[in-house]
């Protein structure tokens, strides 16, 4: 079940339930599409003519103008009203040219039946409208995945926070955080609202929301944002704004509006069906007059119309363009690329150089070990690793993971750790085989007056192992 302030998130941001609702009737009228046309094949007089067969019944005619029938109104529903929509401001694109066909295909296919000397198209319908259908449906089920991305940013905010209030911590929805009040931010939470520190020091990582590869250290007067990662210390934050105004529901507002926006290739798919659209009219119309006034029958002449403004219908392009955008949007959503700009992300393709501006955070994304120096104790390098690596596993900060993983590369067991304790801002201490161990960082050494060897001066981000 969602939580609330999830809830109230989305609903203020996006029709969440209106794409779902859509993707599942066009799924609806695909597959009723498909099965009815199956039949509509098997009566087709052309298909039969092709695979060198003859079958049929008293009546299959108009069995097969009820079945296609069916599938003009209801499988061809979503094109004629988006034809509808678009001729309302004279802004004819694909949704006229698919309409204008299946409707000029259909009404001739009648005709035929009711007495018009010709051709029916009735398998040429079923096909062009199934086609369609799967097209739209791909689109609309990439907009989807696209919005569940956005679901699961959104939920980077924790359902629940820890409200200061007076002596007392009082458990609170997320969503009910307002401008001024106070709240504790325990190791490894995450943060629950943007606003500043007020007290405390700890490392945040932040890499999912700003792309921040390193831990940024914060202390009070510095800012932070909901949905970070605390580290090993605990942080009061001073709430700036509430929930819907976080940096967080900006981003996601920006996202969206970017998925209701078209972008150049989509435009241009749109301009090229709007003149494909005035050629095939003109196309039919002069293909009617020139078999009519060359002296043959009117039917002969509508028959030859129809087929050309049928031909004329974009199959490939109605199909490729939703293919494409699902495609991109798809692998892009999955290596957690979220599109803000549709048109500048096509013009990705034509980037020869990239440019950095700030040196050192272009990393694989992880946490590794980089350098070991072992001085006064000239303990072995695999020995100091196991050690810590005992001392990190019971750890949440994220550069844990790098020391755990490393020990473990090179044959390490992590021992058992008595007595673990978390050093504010500071590190982590605990009991190893009697002895007490810490890993901690620079803001220890300076508040002990530790030095170190020469040419070794640990940065941001970096820690420190001593016994």
């Amino acid at each position: 079940m969602e939580h609330q302030h999830h809830e109230e998130v989305m609903q203020a941001h996006g029709g969440h339930d209106h794409h779902a609702m859509m993707i599942a009737d066009f799924r609806r009228r695909f597959w009723v599409v498909v099965v009815l046309t199956a039949p509509v094949l098997a009566l087709s007089p052309m298909i039969q003519r092709w695979l060198g067969v003859h079958w049929g019944f008293a009546g299959s005619r108009y069995v097969l103008a009820g079945l296609s029938s069916v599938i003009f109104f209801y499988g061809g529903w979503p094109f004629l009203k988006g034809w509808r929509d678009e001729m309302r401001p004279w802004n004819p694109g694909m949704m006229t040219l698919i309409g204008f066909a299946i409707t000029v295909a259909y009404g001739y296919s009648i005709a035929t039946v009711v007495g018009l000397k010709g051709m029916d198209f009735f398998w040429e319908l079923a096909t062009l409208i199934g086609i369609m259908l799967l097209g739209h449906w791909i689109e609309m089920r990439s907009v989807m995945g696209a919005s569940r991305e956005l679901e699961l940013l959104v939920r980077l905010m924790p359902d629940e926070a820890h409200l200061v209030h007076g002596e007392h911590i009082m458990e609170v929805k997320t969503a009910e955080l307002k401008a001024g009040d106070v709240v504790l931010v325990k190791p490894g939470e995450k943060i629950a609202a943007d606003g500043m520190v007020v007290d405390g020091d700890s490392y945040v990582d932040e890499s999912l929301l700003t792309g921040e590869s390193r831990p940024v250290d914060k202390k009070k007067g510095d800012g932070v944002i909901a949905g970070a990662v605390n580290g090993n210390g605990a942080l009061r934050v001073e709430v700036s704004h509430g929930a819907k105004d976080s940096y967080l529901s900006q981003v996601v507002r920006l996202v969206e509006e970017a998925q209701g926006t078209r972008s150049k290739t989509q435009l241009l798919a749109d301009k090229a069906a709007r003149w494909l659209t005035l050629i095939a009219l003109a196309a039919g119309v002069a293909t009617f007059f020139a078999w009519y006034l060359s002296g043959h029958e009117p039917a002969f002449a509508i028959e030859r119309m129809v087929t050309v403004i049928i031909i004329c219908c974009p199959h490939a392009l109605g199909l490729a363009v939703p293919l494409v955008v699902a495609r991109s949007t798809a692998l892009s959503a999955r290596n957690g690329l979220l599109i803000r700009n549709r048109t500048a992300f096509e013009n990705a393709r034509k980037i020869t150089t990239l440019v950095f501006d700030k040196t050192g955070t272009l990393t694989v994304g992880k946490f590794e070990v980089v350098r070991i120096l072992v001085w006064g104790h000239g303990l072995p390098e695999k020995e100091l690793l196991r050690l810590a690596a005992g001392l990190e596993q019971s750890s949440e900060h994220p550069i844990a993971t790098g020391i755990v993983r490393k020990a473990s590369a090179m044959g390490a067991v992590a021992p058992l750790v008595e007595s673990f304790r978390a050093l504010t801002g500071e590190g982590v201490e605990g009991r190893i085989d009697g002895q007490m161990v810490r890993v901690v960082g620079p803001g220890y050494l300076r508040g002990h007056g530790i030095g170190l060897p020469e040419g070794f001066a640990p940065a941001a981000g970096k820690r420190v192992f001593l016994c």
